[in-house]
Parts: C-alpha cells; structure tokens; sequence
C-alpha cells in the first residue's frame, strides 16, 4: 500500500444559482490574456444541454477518457502510441473553434463617441476576438444559461441519448417546465488522468504531494494528444504560444492554505475543499472494473480512512506530515464521499477517477411531496415522490453513476430525509427514527450532514494545510524540473490580479530568469515569455 494525499472537492449542486462569478474571477486570474479568449478553465453549465465545449460528454465522437479492451486492459480511447503518433500532426479528434466558440469583441468607442443628433441609433457590432472582422454571435460558453438558447440544442444532450426512451420523453416534455440546474465544471485532477498518459512529450504531470494536475509549459511542444484524451474537455491550447494550458486547482493558494479562486469568490457557498487520503497502488484495479456500475464503488474503495491507526500510522512511515493527517481527518470531502456517501463523480464511466465530486441536486423535492397531496413528513411519501421529481433521477444517473438510478436515487433519499428530519426537530422536536433507519443514519450523523451542508463555517468548508516546511525543498526542485507548470508570462496569469500576485511564503523573494524558448513558443506579438518560479510569487 503506498498512501498519496490528494487535495479534492465537492459541489453542492443544490446550492448553485448559476450566477457565473466562479468563472468570472477564474477568467480574470488565469485567462485574462492573449491567446485565451475562448478558455474557460472554470464554467458553468445549464443541464440538460450539450455543454462546452459542444457535446464533449459524447465519446463516440471525441475518444476521450479509458476503455476496456478485448483482454480487460485499460487502454486509452484516443488509441495506443502508434495511432497517436499516426496523428501528431492531424488529429481528427481535437474539437474546433466553433466547438469552443469564436470570442467576440465590442467597440464600445462607437457609442461613447457618437455625436448629439444622429438620425440612427448607433450600435455596436460584434467583432472576432481572433480575426478582428465582423461576426455574428451564434454560440458561447454560456448560450444554454437557464434554458435560453437550449431549445436549439439541448435535446442533443448525450446523457439524454444514453437514457431510456421513456425517461428521455419525459425530459424534452419538461423543458417546458423549466426542467434545469447548473453544473460548475473545472478540472478533475484525476487519479488516473487520460491526459497525461496521452501527452507524447512528458509535459503533463501529476504533483505527489496533493495530486494536482499541471502543465510544463517549457516541455509542451503543442501536440494537442491532452486534448483529445481529456473526456472532460478541460485542457485548452493556446492560440498564441502554442501550449496547452488547464485549471490549475490554484496550487499557489493551495500550497499556502487558502481556498482556491473559485472557491473564495463562490455566492452560493457550495464549494468544500480537502484532503483525501488514497492507496496509489489500487487506482489501476479500481480504472479497471468491468461494470461501469461498480466504478463508484471501487473509487470509494481507493480512498483510505483517516481516523484508522494503521492507516495513519502507515501514512507517518512514508513521510506525511502530521498535520497533513490532521486535515485529512477533519476533510469535509472525505466526509460527503466516504463517511456520508451523498458526493458523486461526474462521469465515473470515462475510468479517470476524477477527484472534483458533486452533491446531486434535490430542490425543490419537499414541494413536491405537498403538491402531490402527500405527507412530507412521512418517509414513503417522500422516497416515492423522488422517482417524480421534474428532474428524472435516470438523467442524473447518466451524469454521476453511469447509469445507476439506485445509487443516485439513494443520495437524494438520504438528503431528503436530511431535510425532514430537521424540519420535524425544529417545529416540534420529534425525532423521525424510521426515517433516520430508512437511509441508515443515526441522529448525530444526520444532523452533523445538516451542519456541513447548510451553516459550515468557512474553516469547515476548507481545510487545507499549508504546504509543510519539510517539503519547500522538494518542491522547490520539481519547481525547476518544471519551471513554466504556472503559466508566466509577461501578461500571463496573476501579473494584474491581487489574488496571485503574492509570495507564498514558502519560499522567500522575487526571481525572474529568461525563459527557455521551445516549439511555437513565440507569442503573437513577436515577445518572448518569461519563465517564473511559481514557489517565489510572481513580480
């Protein structure tokens, strides 16, 4: 058993309210530059819809992610090293600018300048963002927000194509009952990440102190192979160096013991970062089962207790800090996954053992159950009116249990008796004990979930350690192994933003060295990049 730790989240999704400010200060830290108008590292998507970029949870289409092949071997969709070196230089699986969306630009001179008097109205017309000429705007990161423009596309959503025809009949007809919820999507920082098997040139790692997912921007030669193989689609290139770029989980601000952007900034509260203990050893045989169905299951199977004696005792023996353990033990994510099993990865079918996990969403079932003429204090009443929740559990399934309405039908069964039971102890302090057997909790827990789900103070929601004072040296040397992992450049990331703009304490002072120039890594305007030390802050 080899334990790694591996800094996690969890998404409340009943909590989201799709306003966009996640994405916003992502945007503003991370690609507020030349090259990455059209990358999002952080969105949020309107469900049922076909995403962004377009349809890339359709993997017959994109051959993203791992399959099982003829022997049970866990091999990458895109193909093994043969195929992918047949398509260094045309991949037929890259989506394209229309996939993502042409970004626009607006000159807003024309209206600020125009003068007093004119017959017409003056307008501003849409330009691209790439091209500089005139465009019409057709498609955008956010064109399903709330429904607005799913009823062009969203019955293309492929986790309606996967669901039975009754279930997906019911889905297009309550489009007109604004049948919706958002998704908040970033990187997944997998466990088994396809993108970094995929990447021909090494660029791509995985970090073993926490288990983020990075890119060595001086060792991308722009292949594009992460791309293809992400089913997540949550690595970008950028058009003007060349490289590809990803979510970097905030590592400076994890590495100090803050949350990260997307996190701080969250409205709805409904972000939980921490430590989530794992034997490494048993990531592939979980990759490998043959039900997708049990894919849940073995994942959860990977990760290791933290309160267990031997498992803390074997985590001291390989060098893990004690108050790495201390965290992992008061981990909110640990508890939504593994104690409480409410939390679901998106997608487990696509066998990458992502680490971001989602709370599905149950709003408004109480409603529900009185509209129906039924007692929603009474347990049967509550777990039959689930099965007719606008959103059909079966769609849910297809996002977070590959297909298993069960498993998810049981976390909004426990959510919802979650509810009742705090309602009934609040009104008039009765305890619902066959509701409490009904989902297998006792009281404590219950009310414990209830803390974390709804009040759970900002040092609950996030307990991350700070990167511990042994390991500045080690992470200083994988720091010059991979010196470009942040994205510096002049311009880049964090060069305007007060959010990064900091030393990190780890390391003491500022340093700027030239950087090493690779393929393609000329920037649009003829400037060479800078390379920056991500231990010592940036200038």
């Amino acid at each position: 058993m080899r334990i790694r730790a591996q800094v996690a989240m969890v998404m409340n999704l009943d909590k989201c309210i799709g306003c966009h400010t996640c994405s916003v200060t992502c945007k503003q830290t991370w690609t507020n530059r030349d090259g990455t108008e059209y990358v999002w590292f952080n969105n949020v998507e309107t469900k049922p819809g076909i995403g962004y970029p377009k349809h890339y949870e359709d993997q017959d289409r994109w051959h993203g992610g791992w399959r099982l092949d003829e022997k049970g071997r866990l091999t990458l969709r895109s193909g093994g090293r043969l195929k992918r070196l047949t398509r260094l230089f045309a991949n037929p699986d890259l989506p394209s600018i229309d996939d993502y969306y042409e970004p626009a630009t607006f000159d807003k001179d024309i209206l600020v300048n125009a003068p007093a008097g004119l017959k017409d109205t003056p307008v501003k017309r849409p330009h691209s963002a790439l091209t500089g000429e005139p465009m019409a705007v057709t498609w955008g990161a956010n064109w399903e927000d709330s429904l607005g423009g799913a009823h062009e596309h969203a019955g293309g959503d492929p986790n309606i194509a996967r669901m039975p025809s009754e279930a997906a009949a019911k889905v297009r007809f309550e489009f007109e009952k604004t049948f919706m919820f958002h998704l908040p999507r970033i990187c997944e920082h997998c466990l088994n990440p396809a993108c970094v098997s995929a990447c021909p040139s090494g660029a791509m790692y995985k970090r073993e102190e926490d288990g983020i997912v990075l890119v060595d921007q001086d060792r991308c030669r722009g292949w594009r192979m992460c791309v293809s193989a992400c089913p997540y689609k949550k690595v970008y290139v950028n058009h003007s160096t060349g490289k590809a770029e990803k979510c970097t989980f905030c590592f400076p601000r994890i590495e100090a013991g803050q949350p990260t952007i997307c996190s701080e900034t969250c409205v709805g509260r409904l972000r939980y970062l921490g430590i989530v203990l794992y034997d490494e050893d048993a990531v592939l045989a979980a990759a490998s089962v043959t039900d997708e169905r049990d894919l849940l299951d073995a994942q959860r199977a990977v990760f290791l207790d933290p309160a267990d004696p031997a498992v803390r005792q074997a985590a001291r023996e390989a060098g893990m800090p004690q108050d790495w353990l201390d965290a992992a033990e008061r981990s909110p994510v640990w508890r939504l996954i593994s104690e409480y099993r409410v939390a679901l990865p998106l997608h487990p079918e696509y066998r990458t053992l992502p680490m971001v996990w989602y709370i599905p969403p149950l709003s408004p079932v109480l409603d529900a159950v009185g509209q129906a003429g039924r007692d929603d204090t009474d347990a049967d009443d509550i777990f039959h009116t689930i099965r007719d929740l606008r959103i059909p559990v079966e769609y849910l399934a297809e996002l977070f249990t590959a297909g298993d309405v069960e498993a998810v039908a049981g976390v909004l069964m426990k959510l919802a008796a979650m509810r009742s039971y705090m309602r009934a102890r609040t009104l008039d302090g009765t305890v619902a004990a066959d509701l409490l057997d009904s989902v297998g909790m006792t009281g404590e827990q219950v009310e414990a979930m209830y803390r974390l789900l709804a009040i759970a103070k900002y040092d609950e929601r996030y307990v991350i350690p700070v990167a511990h004072t042994k390991d500045a040296a080690a992470l200083e040397a994988q720091a010059a192994a991979h010196p470009d992992c942040s994205l510096d450049c002049a311009g880049g990331p964090g060069m305007t933003t007060e959010a990064t703009v900091q030393s990190f304490h780890l390391v003491e002072g500022d340093e700027v060295r030239p950087g090493r120039p690779g393929i393609l890594s000329r920037r649009a305007d003829g400037r060479r990049g800078l390379t920056i030390n991500p231990l010592r802050g940036t200038p």
